[in-house]
């Protein structure tokens, strides 16, 4: 059994006092089968409804499936780290807290992970009522969070609403599809920056197979074309990884 497993046994008096609140999902995303049953049958028995996922990959795919209201990740895993996980979901996901396991402490791991957009960072291993309490606090804050004010991009001549689907241009206005507006909203917000493929696929389309590939490929020529009209722009292809909006000012 790993090294790293939670500290339980002191805790469980203390856990009782922790019943009765509102169900909160929670995605774990860890490779220690030892560490995933204890921390799910832990908090399952605390209300909690928890989903789980082995390395990254597969994480990435139920973090779009179950929308959870937190996730909590390690940073070693096969296929897929946590930490280029949680830098792919930051592309087209905010507002979702993360809380990160790890066995490394080096304050350039912590820093790492902060500056990815993690909430939260535990140390392996960790008591499981410290984790309780960090998963409610995470959980809380995510339901007092309000709405954030409507975004304008400008984009060299353009000027983008993804709020109303609107692209201006020399006095004209025209109205994109729902689709071709988030991709080009998440191109933005990425703008000058790789937007992978994957979490864009799963985010728009709730599945990353072939055919929505092509679909995308679609939409992406489809933009192109209607920022023809400003050559200073271009979507660029970044071979293998996904898609890039420049701007020569």
């Amino acid at each position: 059994m790993s090294e790293f497993l939670p500290v339980i046994s002191s805790e469980r008096s203390e856990s009782r006092n922790l019943m009765n609140i509102d169900c909160i999902n929670i995605l774990l995303v860890e490779d220690e089968p030892d560490l995933v049953l204890i921390i799910r049958n832990t908090l399952t028995s605390q209300g909690f409804n928890v989903r789980t996922a082995m390395d990254g990959e597969e994480g990435l795919r139920k973090f779009y499936a179950e929308k959870p209201d937190v996730l909590v990740a390690d940073v070693m895993m096969p296929k897929m780290d946590g930490f280029t996980m949680v830098r792919q979901i930051r592309q087209t996901d905010q507002q979702t807290p993360v809380l990160f396991l790890t066995a490394r402490s080096a304050i350039d791991d912590v820093v790492e992970g902060f500056e990815l957009g993690a909430n939260d960072y535990l140390k392996k291993p960790f008591g499981m009522m410290e984790l309780i309490v960090r998963l409610r606090s995470l959980a809380g804050r995510r339901q007092v969070q309000t709405a954030p004010a409507p975004q304008t991009y400008k984009i060299g001549e353009f000027t983008f609403h993804p709020d109303t689907l609107r692209l201006d241009h020399a006095g004209t206005s025209e109205e994109l599809s729902p689709r071709e507006a988030k991709i080009l909203e998440l191109l933005c917000a990425s703008k000058g920056e790789t937007l992978y493929t994957r979490p864009l696929l799963l985010e728009i389309w709730g599945d990353d197979d072939f055919f929505n590939s092509r679909s995308l490929q679609v939409f992406i020529s489809k933009l192109r074309r209607r920022l023809e009209p400003d050559p200073r722009i271009r979507i660029v292809n970044v071979r293998g990884e996904g898609y890039k909006l420049l701007v020569n000012e």
